[in-house]
């Protein structure tokens, strides 16, 4: 069954519905994101207090310096992971393409006798040759004897009409 073909505009008008959606979806995303991150902030974040002396806004820039050196090592720790799961990534990768580049040569049929095997595998230690052949069972072939084969026009006359029929079924 053949499928109808949509006409351009048709297709035109699909690809601009999907656009807009998706463009909605993003700025409802984009606007998600804000408010989670005045939320944190908020949280996470209280304003200073910037009452009070230099003693206690010395004090308190010390904290925060304290706080951002172990966001700081924080971030070093996960950006070392991410960087060695990409490494791993990367190695398997590359393993992948090895296994799928390599192909295995087709093998070449190589005739060898069995003395040349043989030196081929023991090197020069080996000396004497083997018969393989000569430890064989020896088989003797039994001849058939077959049928002579005669002319074979006679046989059909012999077996023409009721009686050379009921000779064939009376001898078999």
């Amino acid at each position: 069954m053949s499928e109808k073909k949509m006409n351009s505009s048709r297709r035109a008008h699909l690809k601009s519905l999907m656009l807009s959606i998706a463009k909605n979806l993003l700025e409802v995303e984009a606007s998600t994101l804000k408010k989670e991150k005045e939320v944190y902030i908020g949280e996470n974040c209280p304003s200073p207090n910037m009452s009070g002396g230099i003693p206690e806004l010395q004090e308190m820039i010390k904290k925060l310096g304290q706080a951002a050196d172990k966001i700081d090592e924080e971030r070093y720790d996960v950006e070392s992971k991410v960087k060695k799961a990409d490494k791993e990534i990367e190695d398997l990768k590359m393993k992948v393409v090895e296994i799928q580049g390599m192909k295995k040569p087709a093998l070449k049929k190589v005739r060898l006798s069995a003395d040349a095997m043989l030196s081929a595998l023991l090197g020069s230690k080996h000396k004497a040759t083997i018969d393989f052949k000569a430890n064989l069972k020896q088989v003797k072939k039994e001849v058939k004897e077959e049928e002579e084969v005669g002319d074979w026009r006679k046989n059909v006359d012999e077996q023409a009409g009721m009686d050379g029929r009921k000779k064939k079924f009376e001898t078999a």
